[in-house]
This record gives structure tokens, C-alpha cells and sequence, in this order.
């Protein structure tokens, strides 16, 4: 009885905490960065990042560096040696990579 209680406890504390709705404000804020032009939609890169690089997409992120958003995009090729690219979340142009970076010929 006491362990059917404590869950439904946590889920709802974790849902109200302030890392909770930081997320909420991040999503707002790419959203909003979206409508106003300032980066290209997801699926566009994605599948730009798909042709271009060896490997699977294993994790991204729309992050603000120096005032400027990107997307970082985390890949797993066939070597099991993870890569990191980061593109310019706007143009698309590679604005840095880190790792065995593995281009498609």
C-alpha cells in the first residue's frame, strides 16, 4: 500500500519541478526561433545529416552557442565510434565536428 502511494507522489513532484518546466521553456523557445525564421525545421537537417555522414543519429540537441543556435547531432557508425557534428541551426553549415567524422562519398 505505502509503495502504491510513493509512486504516483514522485511522478507528480518530478513533473512540477523547475527542470520540468525549463524544458517546457526551451520548447517554446525553439518553436518560437522556428516561426521567426531563425533556424530550419528538424527533419530538414536530419535528413541532410543522413546523406551527407556514415552512421546512425543517436542523439540532437537545439542549443544557443555565442547568440547563435545550432544543432548538435551525435552519430553512430558502423566502427562503434560515436561523432558529434554541429551544424548551423539556420544554413545547415558544419560549424564544428569532434570524433572520427565519416563522410558518405
Amino acid at each position: 500500500m505505502r509503495r502504491a502511494l510513493i509512486l504516483p507522489l514522485l511522478v507528480l513532484l518530478s513533473a512540477s519541478s523547475p527542470a520540468a518546466a525549463g524544458d517546457r521553456r526551451d520548447h517554446e523557445r525553439a518553436r518560437a526561433a522556428l516561426a521567426a525564421g531563425e533556424v530550419r525545421p528538424l527533419a530538414e537537417l536530419l535528413a541532410e545529416v543522413e546523406r551527407r555522414y556514415v552512421g546512425r543519429v543517436i542523439e540532437t540537441e537545439l542549443e544557443r552557442h555565442d547568440g547563435a543556435w545550432v544543432y548538435e547531432f551525435e552519430l553512430l557508425p558502423p566502427s562503434g565510434l560515436v561523432f558529434e557534428i554541429v551544424l548551423d541551426a539556420r544554413t545547415g553549415a558544419l560549424v564544428r565536428s569532434r570524433g572520427p567524422v565519416v563522410e558518405r562519398r
